[in-house]
């Protein structure tokens, strides 16, 4: 080997050293570079979120009972339409306020169940720019409407029954039993379908229909409880009392949708969801000093979401611990929907205004 031959090597050996020194170097800045490429700035109100990562597991999007849930709805919405009008005309022929009041019930419920059907429907339609979370609120939507309906009828019975409490009126009351059993086996039915092909339990809207279907459960007994009374003792008065104790018991009902269906449109924390225990699970991380600006709220029924900031260590590596933010949330809280920022010290932002 000449002298120029060794001269060169040697700058090619001192130039790969340099380009190695560098290769490491910005492989230790990779944490925070990495991560605000991979994830988009994102947006809320007013309020600028850089370096997110949206933790957006969206295989229960497809609403795994909504087939289901619809099957079990289109049975129950034919049968109740079918005893709406056999009771409706039954109760104008007896005469007994308990059979129009459940009709009159009933016709809600065939609504009802006709509004949480096209609810499912349109809830499916895919997002847009516009509205970004799709339409799956119009669920929410219909459960209110059908939680207010309820009320309305219950007021309309009282204010009936109110009016028979002077001199109520002569009831065919063997016909009006006759009828009432016959609603009463439909409603049964009814609800069987929809706890067997349906999520009574979890999805709002769903719920809803299946409680205007128990109410008119609850009015055909108590149709048939008046109906024996009057039989029996020719006691006229108890159809408006069975009435009005129908009509207490619908508002019971109507309550619990509403104040549910009121609390998801404020933005509450979901019912089964400790925001406290959310908080301390995401403290326990290691690497993580602080939790701020953290939100929960359900999109719709089975579908809940959730945003915060977390502060952690300078030195730890942030992708590590978003992963395990994200996985404790959908293990512990299964919050699936999940928007969360991570700073370290040098970032400074004004506080978030909610």
């Amino acid at each position: 080997m000449n002298g120029s031959q060794g001269e060169k090597l040697g700058k090619n050996l001192k130039t790969a050293a340099i380009a190695e020194n560098h290769q490491h170097d910005h492989g230790d800045g990779a944490c925070d570079h990495n991560h605000e490429q991979n994830a988009p700035k994102h947006s809320h109100g007013n309020h600028s979120h850089h370096g997110h990562h949206h933790g957006h597991s969206h295989g229960h999007h497809g609403h795994s009972h909504a087939p289901n849930n619809k099957a079990g709805l289109l049975i129950a919405l034919i049968i109740t339409a079918g005893i709406m009008v056999l009771e409706f005309v039954g109760g104008l022929v007896t005469n007994s306020l308990a059979l129009l009041s459940d009709s009159g019930h009933m016709l809600s419920d065939t609504a009802a169940l006709a509004l949480s059907l096209a609810a499912m429907w349109i809830a499916v339609r895919p997002a847009s720019s516009n509205r970004t979370y799709g339409f799956h609120r119009f669920e929410i939507l219909a459960a209110l409407f059908n939680g207010i309906t309820l009320f309305v009828i219950a007021a309309f019975i009282i204010a009936e029954a109110i009016k028979r409490f002077g001199e109520p009126p002569t009831v065919a009351s063997g016909s009006m039993m006759i009828i009432a059993g016959i609603g009463l086996l439909a409603n049964i039915a009814s609800a069987w379908f929809l706890m067997r092909k349906a999520d009574v339990k979890d999805n709002l809207n769903v719920r809803s229909a299946y409680l205007h279907v128990i109410g008119d459960a609850i009015g055909s007994v108590g149709a048939i409880i008046a109906g024996i009374l009057m039989y029996s003792f020719s006691w006229y008065i108890a159809d408006p009392i069975i009435s009005v104790v129908v009509a207490l018991l619908i508002l019971r009902s109507a309550w619990g949708v509403i104040k549910s269906t009121v609390h998801i449109l404020m933005e509450g924390t979901p019912a089964h969801v400790n925001a406290e225990q959310v908080k301390e699970a995401l403290l326990d991380i290691q690497g993580v000093k602080d939790v701020h600006d953290l939100h929960i709220w359900t999109i719709t029924s089975g579908i809940d979401s959730l945003s915060c900031h977390l502060i952690v260590e300078d030195e730890k590596d942030c992708q590590v611990i978003l992963q395990e933010a994200i996985q404790h949330l959908a293990d512990r809280f299964q919050i699936e929907h999940s928007t969360i920022q991570i700073e370290k010290s040098q970032l400074k932002h004004s506080a978030c205004k909610v």
